[in-house]
């Protein structure tokens, strides 16, 4: 059996990103936020999921360790090996990337910039395939669409370009990696650094390179503009993915007892009294617990956390909130608004509305502005007009993946 060929994913990511610069974010590119995630953790976790990539390389700046560790937290494979020191230049970040790797010996490497998180599986696969096939170097390209043409010295049309022979060159360039290595060792020794890409290198010691088809989604983000519209292919991405919207209800009350404060949304509310339950009795996070679990049709917090278990006497209730927030996460969801009204005469909740809102939006991990938090008396009517308790009612909206039977 012909045994597979070592293949290496060498993400750049040292660069400092001058013109992703912005007045509210001065932080490199690569490491900023795109929907949850940054955007070097994208990119990495493109190669991580290619069956034919064994192992994962970053080439990063000397002063983003702790941006990389950040960033990449949530990357638990193997194939991630531990990032190393980049140079000035791109094309000294790579040298200094291949020669890491050199103890590996891999068979082949794909060189592939850390700011391009929308590379597909089918590019890679193409690169890669083209690669086992013999050629020395692969670059995937997409054809140029617009009119080109030259500007003369005068700010007027000196041409048309044939556009038919012209390629946008993209990443992840594959590489026989003994001849890319040597490349970069032979540009090294002339003191030439003014190489745009690694496919130039090959072209400048005579190796030829193959151009496959690429991919006009592989964009490289390189102005703020960029940033904005790849937050958004993410967000439609993600709303088309999170089509079954779901919305549960909640409701619940507790009585009150002798005590000095209570616990509502998560936070302490100095009162007269306290709520009288098997856990803290915190009956608004009870309700929004019970809304997510109707959503996801799974039970009620009773069935979750029996009153009758031990364990859960004088609980804090933000673990059984979590324990929810977590359900919705298993289901490959997330949770889109929370609604809880409180209602009760007394303590006064609007001095206390946005802690906990704050609170509920910590536990939720979910923007505060996606929680809202209300109140209303029952015009001293029932058990909440005579001041015997408090009642909560929640609406949870979610968005779980897609079904087609539906």
């Amino acid at each position: 059996m012909t045994q597979e060929p070592q293949i290496v994913a060498l993400v750049v990511a040292a660069g400092r990103g001058s013109r992703m610069l912005t007045d509210t974010d001065s932080s490199p590119k690569q490491y900023r936020d795109l929907a949850g995630q940054s955007v070097l953790q994208r990119t990495c976790q493109k190669f991580i999921d290619n069956e034919h990539v064994s192992r994962v390389l970053c080439v990063i700046h000397a002063d983003d360790f702790d941006l990389y560790e950040k960033a990449t937290l949530s990357l638990e494979s193997h194939k991630l090996l531990p990032p190393v020191v980049g140079g000035r230049e791109r094309q000294e970040s790579v040298r200094l990337g291949l020669a890491a790797l050199a103890e590996l010996s891999p068979d082949f490497v794909l060189i592939h910039d850390g700011v391009r998180p929308f590379i597909t599986q089918d590019v890679i696969n193409r690169v890669v395939n083209q690669l086992k096939n013999g050629s020395k170097a692969v670059l995937p390209s997409t054809k140029v669409s617009d009119t080109l043409k030259s500007r003369g010295d005068d700010g007027t049309i000196a041409g048309t370009i044939d556009r038919t022979r012209i390629w946008s060159a993209q990443t992840p360039q594959g590489f026989d990696f003994d001849a890319i290595s040597g490349a970069h060792r032979q540009v090294n020794a002339e003191n030439r650094n003014d190489f745009t890409d690694d496919t130039a290198l090959m072209e400048h010691v005579g190796i030829p390179v193959l151009i496959v088809e690429g991919d006009s989604a592989n964009v490289k983000l390189t102005t703020p503009r960029d940033m904005e519209l790849a937050r958004q292919k993410v967000a439609m991405e993600n709303t088309l993915m999170l089509s079954d919207i779901r919305v549960g209800s909640g409701y619940d009350v507790h009585a009150f007892e002798k005590g000095d404060a209570v616990i509502l949304g998560g936070i302490s509310i100095p009162h007269t009294m306290k709520l009288k339950g098997h856990s803290d009795a915190d009956v608004a996070l009870h309700a929004i617990t019970d809304a997510i679990f109707g959503a996801l049709a799974d039970g009620d917090i009773g069935s979750h956390f029996p009153p009758s278990d031990p364990q859960w006497k004088g609980a804090a209730s933000d673990q059984f909130l979590k324990y929810a927030v977590d359900k919705v996460t298993e289901r490959g969801g997330r949770i889109a608004h929370l609604d809880c009204t409180i209602i009760c005469e007394s303590p006064k909740i609007g001095p206390y509305r946005d802690a906990m809102r704050a609170r509920i939006s910590e536990i939720c991990e979910l923007p505060i502005e996606r929680v809202a938090v209300k109140a209303t008396t029952s015009e001293k009517l029932g058990f909440t007009g005579r001041e015997e308790g408090i009642a909560s009612m929640a609406t949870a909206t979610i968005r779980l993946p897609g079904n087609e039977d539906w």
